[in-house]
């Protein structure tokens, strides 16, 4: 069947997804609440900076009371290593092995002969090559510079999202009245985390430069049903300045 690698991935990708949405879903909710906790963490910092036993245990308590999960966002990211290592595998070795005794030790370790395979699926796709890299772009086309061009844009608009609109939070610290070397130090960390929501896109945008265009192709649909969810649970958040006000969300 043509194009049924790369179904198959966009397929395996939604199962994950699926399966991995109440732990995403509970991120989303703990990163959501650490923002809105974000004021009581720096009068906690102004407190007890001094004393970094009382400042771990404020925060600790703080985090207790609210119901959040500081590590939350760790678990899902820690499932999906082992399958994005495993795909870039397969996808290198249909490429060394091709179509001879490849397919006949993929047979030997099938316990159905239902399932067994005359041969191995075509990595084309869209008109690419799944197992092919932009980083050959030279040999099989400039079209393939898109991927990681597309792939930086995605993770992009995620991080944006991630991150808190940078209004409120000015005008909570100010609200406070905390005095010019607190919003000095706001301003820093606003400034590093706008910095890193550009330099993470750009890195993987990078990185899928060098990678099969099937591995992006299981990236970007992972980051596409992401940014669903994400709009669902938690609005648009650091994405607004970019979108028409028909277009925000402030999440659930």
């Amino acid at each position: 069947m043509p194009a049924a690698l790369g179904l198959s991935i966009i397929l395996l990708t939604m199962v994950i997804r699926l399966a991995l949405w109440p732990l995403t879903t509970t991120q989303l909710k703990s990163s959501k609440k650490m923002a809105e906790l974000k004021p009581h963490l720096d009068r906690i910092k102004t407190d007890h900076g001094h004393d970094k036993v009382r400042h771990q245990q404020e925060i600790s308590k703080l985090y207790k009371e609210h119901g959040v999960n500081p590590l939350a966002g760790c678990l899902p990211l820690l499932l999906q290593i082992p399958v994005f290592i495993a795909l870039y595998q397969v996808l290198l070795r249909i490429v060394d092995f091709g179509n001879g005794d490849f397919v006949t030790r993929i047979n030997s370790q099938l316990y159905f002969s239902l399932l067994n395979l005359k041969e191995l699926p075509s990595t084309n796709f869209l008109g690419l090559s799944l197992a092919a890299k932009p980083s050959e772009w030279s040999t099989v086309g400039f079209l393939i510079l898109l991927i990681p061009v597309i792939t930086g844009v995605l993770q992009f608009v995620q991080s944006k999202m991630l991150s808190p609109q940078t209004t409120s939070t000015k005008a909570v610290v100010k609200k406070e009245g905390s005095g010019e070397k607190k919003e000095s130090m706001e301003d820093t960390m606003a400034s590093m985390q706008s910095q890193m929501t550009l330099i993470m896109p750009a890195m993987i945008a990078f990185f899928s430069y060098g990678f099969p265009v099937g591995l992006s192709l299981y990236w970007n649909t992972f980051t596409v049903i992401g940014i669903v969810q994400q709009y669902k649970i938690s609005g648009t958040g650091g994405l607004d300045k970019y979108l028409p006000e028909k277009w925000r969300k402030s999440g659930q």
